[in-house]
């Protein structure tokens, strides 16, 4: 028995001695140098030039927290990305292709049906300001004016009218002095409704092709076969026949023009 311990004390002081020493080591390694970040905010400044500053920081901030609301409500986003889910319901492939595909593609769409308007944003207001030529207003309202020229394409007057009134404000002389609270929520609802509309012709030949397995099935008398797993490859047949994603993506793009 002493001669079969012998060999596990041996490794168990080898292994011992050497995690001392390569936390000798470690400990011993001068330290790595990390750049030193403090932001620095003196209180009680009564200069107006710090104080515009800080406010122009704190708006700045504010602004960079709602981008993502910005990106989802006010560009082409809502409306494919809900046509894309639809069309994966109605094949019925569940979770095929996965969301992140989905929002990827939704994303990279909306950069490029989004491009001239982000391009006018980026000639007519941001170089200018960054070029000290204009002041931020200016520059804010420089900025929206092709974001609302987008919304107005696509918003129903309907629906516009409908926040207008709810907003109690006054008709307005020209549709470029419709606010941005009052046009966002109008543009949503209306893209909302069209993404719906673009869904149901969408389902409709995919319906068509589940009622036709189903009735083939149960004049079989195969009713503890659930259609949708015989219509499924038939779906996904007929999709690539008929080259959807071309027909789909090709006819989302053009919708925007």
């Amino acid at each position: 028995m002493k001669n079969e311990k012998a060999p596990l004390i041996l490794f168990a002081i080898v292994f011992i001695v050497s995690a001392l020493l390569c936390t000798s080591a470690v400990f011993a390694a001068p330290p790595i140098g990390l750049p030193n970040i403090s932001l620095n905010m003196n209180g009680g400044t009564t200069e107006p030039e710090k104080v515009s500053s800080l406010i122009q920081l704190v708006i700045l901030l504010t602004i960079l927290s709602l981008a993502p609301a910005i990106l989802l409500m006010a560009t082409s986003f809502t409306r494919i990305i809900i046509v894309l889910s639809l069309l994966r319901h109605a094949l019925g492939t569940q979770t095929m292709p996965p969301n992140q595909v989905v929002i990827g593609l939704s994303l990279f769409l909306t950069f490029f049906i989004m491009a001239p308007v982000f391009n006018r944003v980026n000639d007519e207001a941001l170089k200018p300001y960054y070029e000290e030529q204009i002041s931020g207003e200016q520059a804010f309202e420089k900025g929206s004016a092709p974001v609302k020229a987008f919304m107005l394409k696509q918003v129903r007057e309907k629906d516009l009218a409908l926040f207008v009134k709810m907003a109690n404000d006054k008709r307005p002389a020209k549709p470029e002095d419709i606010s941005l609270s009052t046009l966002i929520p109008a543009f949503a609802i209306s893209e909302l409704k069209t993404a719906f509309q673009i869904g149901f012709m969408i389902y409709l030949p995919f319906l068509v092709l589940d009622m036709v397995v189903a009735s083939v099935l149960l004049s079989m008398g195969m009713m503890m076969l659930p259609p949708v797993m015989v219509s499924l490859p038939f779906k996904l047949l007929l999709f690539v026949l008929v080259d959807g994603w071309y027909l789909i993506v090709g006819s989302l793009v053009k919708s925007f023009h």
